[in-house]
């Protein structure tokens, strides 16, 4: 296998699995209210997606790092094929349980083992030295491509399918699951990788754990990894108050909860838009700015301007809100995107094969939790205080996490123990 097959074979898995998240983003909601769910259990629902997620993060990139890359986005596709397909057909508030649990287990499952298997794949065919930033920036380009798509064709799904057919709001996840079983037979035959040998189950219990524990020890004990963590921590909770903040304030701009909600739809896709160009132009970032810690700080100052915007416009009303808003949204996903490229370059650049999948799964777990410190603060100071007031606080985070790049060790690439400072040392 070549570098450029490697990397056309990354972006397809990269979009497809995104594309089931997309597609079924803009149905989700209203499909569940259609079935008889209330406000109350769509909120367990959910609630019981997440904490399966959070729950499964770190065993299922331990499981990846000792099974292999390949089996582990393989099971993903499956659990996505039967969570959509399953929120397709539920009728019942334990069907859309049962639709989350699925759902969960999928998206822990895929966090990593696609850009672990491309940086292993690269660094087999060139080397450690080998540069990444291309290849990580078109990954996160086609995954923001994807839900860009996705939001949109989903928003039109039920529009476009006949109801003597399908209940038109489950045509989305239908959609998704179809999707999903295409990346499931990409996986299986496009995705090659070093045999890991026959394991026992009881050997594979014995190693998941100890390899998780290594890539926790690893990410919590060396300096750079833990600023990482840290920043991947404020990006959550950034992210959070735009999810959790956005949706109300275009409605209230648009007049109507219909219209704010074509309104959020489009600014969501124009947001997916600006997150794919940013990712575009993460090395491009990193060359101008004089290395990746570098271009990493312009794109969280980027981010913490554009969130002082939405704060500072939180006053506006009708078209002068709505548009402000929207410039807003897309500018704080460009930046978002160049950082977030770069810290996973900076990343992997800093651990081994062994537990590359378990440390980026510790990421994902770190922007989940900023993203849960967000959910209970920043909901309540938007209330006693004001759009303003809760957006200001994201910007401050966002703003002093750019501290965190600032005369970062770089790792050398080799192992780490040379990215890496000793745990005792690094205090």
């Amino acid at each position: 296998m070549t570098a450029r097959s490697a990397l056309r074979r990354y972006m397809l898995v990269s979009f497809l699995t995104w594309l089931p998240p997309g597609l079924m983003m803009a149905s989700m909601v209203l499909l569940m209210t259609g079935r008889g769910l209330g406000l109350a259990e769509i909120g367990l629902v959910v609630t019981v997606f997440s904490v399966v997620t959070v729950t499964l993060e770190l065993p299922t990139g331990g499981l990846a790092d000792v099974i292999g890359r390949r089996m582990v986005l393989a099971a993903s596709a499956a659990f996505t094929v039967a969570g959509l397909a399953l929120m397709s057909v539920s009728t019942t508030f334990w069907m859309f349980m049962l639709s989350g649990v699925f759902k969960g287990v999928a998206r822990a499952l895929s966090s990593g083992p696609a850009t672990s298997w491309y940086v292993d794949t690269l660094h087999g065919i060139e080397g450690r030295d080998a540069d990444l930033r291309p290849g990580l920036a078109r990954g996160g380009a086609m995954e923001s491509v994807a839900l860009c798509l996705g939001v949109l064709a989903g928003g039109a799904l039920p529009l476009l399918a006949p109801p003597s057919l399908i209940f038109p709001l489950a045509a989305p996840p239908l959609a998704g699951a179809m999707a999903a079983l295409v990346l499931l037979i990409v996986v299986v035959f496009a995705l090659p990788e070093p045999g890991h040998g026959r394991r026992s189950l009881a050997g594979v219990l014995r190693e998941v754990p100890a390899t998780v524990i290594g890539g926790v020890r690893l990410s919590l004990g060396g300096a750079v990894l833990r600023r990482l963590m840290i920043a991947s921590a404020a990006s959550g909770l950034v992210l959070m108050s735009i999810e959790l903040l956005t949706p109300g304030r275009l409605a209230e701009l648009a007049g109507t909860a219909e219209e704010g909600s074509l309104v959020y739809a489009v600014v969501a896709a124009l947001g997916f838009a600006g997150s794919a160009l940013g990712s575009s132009l993460a090395p491009r970032a990193a060359r101008l700015a004089g290395g990746s810690a570098r271009g990493a700080i312009a794109g969280t100052v980027l981010t913490a301007l554009s969130i002082g915007a939405l704060a500072a416009t939180a006053g506006l009303d009708g078209p002068p809100g709505v548009v402000s808003a929207g410039l807003a949204y897309v500018c704080l996903f460009v930046g978002g995107a160049v950082t977030a490229v770069l810290c996973l370059e900076i990343t992997h650049n800093a651990v081994t094969a062994a537990e590359r999948t378990t440390v980026t799964s510790t990421s994902s777990l770190s922007l989940q939790s900023g993203g849960i410190v967000a959910n209970l603060t920043l909901g309540s100071l938007a209330a006693q205080a004001g759009l303003a007031a809760a957006w200001s606080a994201a910007a401050v985070v966002m703003l002093a996490s750019a501290l965190l790049f600032v005369r970062m060790p770089a790792p050398t690439g080799s192992s780490p123990a040379q990215a890496l400072p000793a745990r005792s040392g690094s205090g």
